[in-house]
């Protein structure tokens, strides 16, 4: 049996890891479809399809479904961005793959390159002149 250790320490069969992924991506997957369906709905139901009944409506001075079409739909989009970014930052967590969580290790060795590297990306000198 395949056993992988998770980032709580505690031994789990591949099973219970492939049963977590199914998860978590079936959760992503619904949050953005919600979200997509409210950016459709702002985007094309208020700014085309129910633009007439909507533009029955004053606000700000201008019809509401004009403002929605031209300014509205950017202020939703906008919060809808920080609505998936708190979400999937509450739903990585819940998961145990959060960014908080990656244990980065420095390599001494990862910027160094050796002397031949270094000869094939640089200029040859000119070495007749004076």
């Amino acid at each position: 049996m395949n056993e992988t250790i998770n980032k709580s320490g505690n031994k789990s069969g591949n099973k219970s890891e492939k049963e977590n992924a199914k998860a978590y991506w079936r959760e992503n997957i619904t949050l953005m479809l919600i979200l997509l369906g409210v950016w459709f709905t702002v985007s094309f139901g208020m700014g085309i399809l129910f633009i007439d009944e909507l533009d029955k409506i004053t606000f700000f001075g201008f019809k509401f479904g004009f403002w929605m079409a031209q300014q509205g739909a950017i202020f939703v989009f906008v919060i809808l961005i920080f609505i998936y970014t708190y979400k999937m930052n509450k739903l990585d967590r819940k998961y145990g793959v959060d960014e908080g969580d990656d244990h980065y290790v420095e390599d001494e060795d990862y910027y160094r390159h050796d002397e031949s590297f270094l000869d094939s990306i640089s200029e040859p000198e000119d070495k007749g002149e004076k």
